[in-house]
């Protein structure tokens, strides 16, 4: 004769109806999971629809006051020059105080970008990134069609700094104005005083960073002071 455990079965029964149950929460939890998700993928998506790529929000400024600029660069470089220039270099340079920023090229090909550490360092950090930008359009153009213009700011220069002012939130622009930072660099200055006080646009005055009075040894003496 057979016996039939009952209390086995019903354990049996009460084990299974607990795994159902567990499924059944843990489905509901997916699904809200899934859910959520969904909806903070909208929301990003509303934001990325007005600027994609904005790489000057003011959030920057204080999650990443102090980028690494060639960290920087190699972003931009595959975000907005289609990798094109991976065989410039950019670096900082503690001697520049004319400008914030510059793009030069030498014999062989060789393409540099240098950045005013005097200007830049203590400005936001919105400045750098449009100053970088607007160098990477000059190298850009130099590598792409030997443009070798630095202060050229022609129809291709103007079309590559719109394109990425509009997807990014930028301002780039086709001079960098940082006067007071300038005013206080050039702490030293000078005025002639023969005819080229009447000559615009400096009206006689070398302004200058270091404590170096305009002499015969300055390439432009021989023109205008001989």
């Amino acid at each position: 004769m057979t016996y039939f455990d009952s209390s086995l079965a019903f354990e049996t029964d009460f084990d299974e109806q607990t795994n159902d149950e567990d499924f059944l929460i843990a489905l509901q939890l997916q699904n809200q999971i899934d859910k959520e998700e969904k909806e903070n993928d909208k929301q990003l998506d509303k934001v990325t629809q007005i600027h994609p790529m904005n790489v000057v929000d003011k959030q920057w400024e204080l999650t990443d006051p102090n980028p690494d600029i060639h960290t920087l660069f190699q972003q931009f470089n595959h975000q907005f020059f289609y990798a094109k220039l991976d065989c410039v270099y950019v670096e900082w340079s503690k001697r520049m105080t004319r400008c914030a920023g510059i793009c030069y090229y030498r014999r062989g090909g060789e393409c540099r970008i240098a950045l005013s550490a005097s200007y830049l360092t203590l400005r936001p950090r919105k400045d750098l990134v449009e100053t970088l930008l607007h160098e990477m359009i000059h190298a850009y153009l130099f590598v792409t069609n030997n443009n070798r213009d630095r202060d050229g700011h022609g129809p291709e220069f103007l079309k590559h700094m719109v394109r990425i002012n509009d997807v990014t939130g930028a301002n780039i622009t086709v001079y960098h104005s940082f006067h007071d930072e300038y005013d206080h660099l050039h702490g030293h200055w000078w005025r002639c005083t023969g005819a080229c006080r009447q000559w615009k646009p400096f009206y006689g005055y070398v302004k200058r960073s270091m404590n170096r009075a305009p002499s015969n040894r300055d390439r432009w003496w021989g023109k205008l002071c001989s």
